[in-house]
């Protein structure tokens, strides 16, 4: 499906699921080079930039954010960034470009001119928009992992090695996703000074100053995730070793109650205490005996 805005001079083709009569069509208005043309028919398993005389060629990938109705973890936007046009293809719904879409048509409605003179300054607003996409996922993330930290002190220590888990398994996949885009977005410094002109630096450096805010914010998270894991490891250690002290001490003042039994009820002519008025009370006055020393030699000892 294929959109179109305009604000003034500028232009933003975006298109979603290409088809070949679609990308055709934009080949020949903004005349795109055939090999760019191919890869904009299918998904890119790796980012890019490629400079061509009349624009930019540039594939990111974000993470497939939880409200999307993609399968994979990630999701890849190829920009095709001239002078007076922007082209993004991508290849599912992605909801911060649906959300541009709609400031970019007031700002054309309103007639406003603050978005700038040339597409690049298109792109530096998107990329915002996506990044803080990004940057409210891991708010999410972040209120996820302080309940975590609450329950863990409430006793479902158990229960919080799964949670972590996943939310774990789910920074991994945002680090991984956003990792090319250091390199991606520093060679974009580069060609976009030169495509665009010096004055554009500043938004350029402030492209790649938004990665930074985001990876920083997933590093931080990882690390939160480590130290709870550390901890509630921890807990769960300690408790399963006071469920074993127990069931030691219990083995342990057992024992010789079980060897007194068992040596009386062996089957000999003579024994002990056997046959005198209230034997049976006086082997298990011994036996409470025999307890009551052992659990006073585990209090002595601090055992318990």
């Amino acid at each position: 499906m294929l959109s179109r805005y305009k604000h003034k001079d500028l232009t933003w083709i975006d298109l979603e699921t290409p088809t070949n009569d679609e990308v055709r069509a934009l080949m020949e208005e903004f005349s795109l080079d055939p090999l760019v043309a191919e890869e904009l028919l299918s998904p890119t398993l790796r980012p890019k930039v490629d400079v061509f005389d009349n624009y930019i060629y540039l594939i990111l990938h974000f993470p497939a954010l939880k409200h999307t109705h993609q399968s994979t973890a990630d999701q890849e936007v190829d920009f095709v960034i001239g002078k007076q046009f922007l082209i993004t293809v991508r290849y599912d719904t992605i909801d911060p470009l649906h959300k541009f879409s709609k400031i970019f048509e007031v700002n054309s409605i309103l007639d406003h001119s603050d978005i700038g003179e040339h597409a690049g300054y298109v792109f530096f607003y998107m990329i915002k928009k996506l990044y803080k996409a990004v940057n409210h996922e891991l708010d999410f993330i972040h209120d996820t992992l302080k309940a975590i930290e609450e329950d863990i002190f409430k006793g479902k220590e158990k229960e919080m090695v799964r949670e972590l888990s996943a939310v774990s398994k789910g920074l991994l996949g945002f680090k991984q996703t956003l990792y090319a885009h250091k390199d991606v977005l520093s060679s974009f410094e580069t060609t976009g000074e030169t495509f665009f002109g010096r004055n554009f630096t500043y938004h350029l450096k402030a492209m790649t100053g938004e990665y930074y805010k985001v990876n920083n914010e997933i590093l931080s998270h990882i690390d939160t995730v480590s130290e709870l894991r550390e901890t509630n490891n921890s807990l769960v250690s300690t408790k399963q070793n006071e469920i074993m002290k127990v069931l030691t001490i219990m083995a342990f003042v057992t024992f010789p109650l079980s060897l007194i039994a068992s040596i009386f009820g062996m089957n000999t002519e003579t024994l002990p205490f056997v046959g005198y008025t209230n034997d049976f009370w006086v082997i298990i006055g011994v036996m409470i005996i025999f307890a009551a020393f052992f659990f006073i030699f585990f209090k002595y000892k601090k055992w318990l």
